[in-house]
């Protein structure tokens, strides 16, 4: 066996040093013990195959013979390929054990090791390999044509590799498939979805299509976007609903949602007899998609029935009721007899008598109002006024002509603003925003024209109480005394006449 080893012992002392490394990288790597034992099976098979070439000796063969040295290079190859295994083992998993080397290279540089350790013992044994290289041209290419799938998946593995867009760990989204990379290897890359499956995707597939990172963008945490849908019949306001639900939600912590972007929820669209709602927050964990739905329709459910709001669900009704004169009179008369109760409590219209206030409320548009909306803008032309029914605004004024804004007042039910424009034409003086969902009364020129046309000292009425108003607010600002203040009054009333009265042309 020395002789057909080409040894004298060193082959023997060997392979008890490579089994021993064999077990003590076992105890070191544990995860690599199923390769290692391999290995130590492989280095065992060759031994077996001295042992045959030793036989082929005894029985007559010469030692230069044929049969011999392909044995022999049998034999040498098979324990090369062992000490190859085992020696990666111990490069990339104990001396490169702090740095991530790509599966992909791992196996790439141990395939060009059993290549180099093939080529060198044909060498060996005095093969000539430039023939072998010149004779296998045509049968490479024949073998590479038969193999093209292979061969770009092979490829393309390297290329993921090397542009390192994906990396094991990443979360993708590829055709119908969805879950988590585990392996880049040579033909595909296998990823593991949330239904405890293993899907298998060839690399060249990968290379050409499109596919999805979830959760990962420059500069970011790795969080998705996930989206919780719920349904409210049209008689609640979005806002409330939508008030409800993010404070509910924002209230405590939820596990595996990122606090920043914070957690929303939007009216996301109209339905035939329903609004469709969708609460969004930011997944942190991507494995824990369900479960955490789960929470947050939890308390999507208990934040809306504490407000007493009921979900809703498609649903179709059909009311047949008889119109009658009679009946459409007694509702015509309830809404205006509401109108007029409101018109009752605008100062400026005290001057007008019963029958010019139902005529009047019969012109009344509804205006109503989302929170933060504006009802009337500084600078605008309109020419209307409005009469808070429900809600409140905020009164501000920009300053030095600047887009930053002065708090002013707050506008409650029964307040009314835009008088200004309605009776003079003048431009808005300053911006209202809704502070919450708010509906009004709107009353324009046209409505109340043949009204001040019929008795025009209606508008001496409103000159007055216009001008007191801006009186007042002058002398709050001003500091003026009573008798200045009076004074204005009387300028600031003819004003105001002679300007109602050119609007309206009277």
């Amino acid at each position: 066996m020395q002789t057909v080893s080409g040894t004298h012992g060193e082959y023997f002392l060997f392979a008890i040093a490579f089994i021993l490394l064999s077990f003590i990288l076992g105890g070191f790597v544990p995860k690599r013990r199923p390769r290692l034992i391999n290995a130590v099976l492989f280095f065992l098979i060759s031994i077996l195959g001295l042992f045959f070439a030793t036989s082929l000796l005894f029985y007559g063969y010469e030692m230069n013979s044929g049969e011999i040295r392909w044995v022999q290079w049998a034999t040498f190859l098979i324990a090369g390929l062992a000490v190859v295994n085992v020696l990666s083992v111990f490069v990339f998993d104990v001396i490169l054990q702090r740095f991530d080397v790509p599966r992909i290279l791992r196996d790439l540089l141990t395939g060009l090791a059993y290549i180099a350790v093939g080529i060198a013992l044909l060498t060996r044994t005095g093969v000539d390999l430039t023939g072998v290289i010149a004779t296998s041209a045509v049968l490479t290419a024949v073998i590479g044509f038969s193999l093209q799938d292979t061969l770009a998946n092979v490829v393309s593995g390297i290329t993921l590799e090397m542009d390192n867009t994906i990396n094991v760990g990443d979360w993708i989204q590829f055709d119908k498939y969805e879950g988590q990379i585990k392996e880049i290897r040579w033909r595909q890359t296998s990823i593991e979805t949330r239904n405890w499956d293993t899907v298998v995707i060839p690399n060249s597939l990968l290379s050409k299509g499109a596919y999805v990172i979830l959760g990962k963008r420059s500069n970011s945490p790795n969080q998705h976007r996930m989206w919780v849908y719920f349904n409210v019949d049209f008689r609640y306001s979005p806002s409330e609903v939508i008030d409800a639900v993010e404070n509910a939600l924002r209230s405590e912590p939820i596990k595996n949602i990122a606090p920043t972007p914070l957690i929303n929820c939007i009216a996301y669209d109209f339905k035939d007899s329903y609004i469709n709602y969708a609460v969004r927050y930011w997944l942190t964990d991507l494995a824990q998609d369900d479960p955490t739905n789960s929470v947050v329709r939890s308390r999507i459910y208990v934040a809306l029935k504490r407000q007493r709001i009921p979900l809703s669900i498609p649903a179709q009704a059909r009311f047949i009721t008889e119109e009658d004169e009679q009946r459409f009179q007694e509702k015509f008369e309830k809404e205006v007899a509401h109108r007029i109760e409101v018109l009752q409590n605008v100062e400026l219209f005290n001057g007008l008598n019963q029958d010019e206030k139902r005529e009047l409320a019969e012109h009344l548009s509804v205006a109503p109002f989302v929170r933060g909306e504006a009802m009337t803008r500084q600078g605008a032309d309109a020419h209307w006024l409005y009469v808070i029914t429900k809600g409140e605004g905020e009164v501000r004024v920009s300053v030095d002509g600047t887009e930053l804004s002065k708090y002013v007042a707050t506008l409650k039910t029964g307040d009314f603003f835009g008088e200004m424009g309605m009776m003079t034409g003048e431009k808005r003086s300053a911006t209202v925003i809704a502070i919450m969902d708010t509906e009004c009364f709107r009353i324009d020129k046209e409505s109340f024209q043949n009204i001040i046309r019929r008795r025009p000292e209606i508008a001496e009425d409103i000159s007055h109480i216009l001008a007191n108003r801006r009186v007042s607010l002058d002398a709050a600002r001003e500091g003026l005394n009573e008798q200045a203040a009076k004074k204005r009054i009387k300028t600031t009333q003819g004003d105001l006449l002679k300007r109602i009265r050119d609007f309206f042309m009277i």
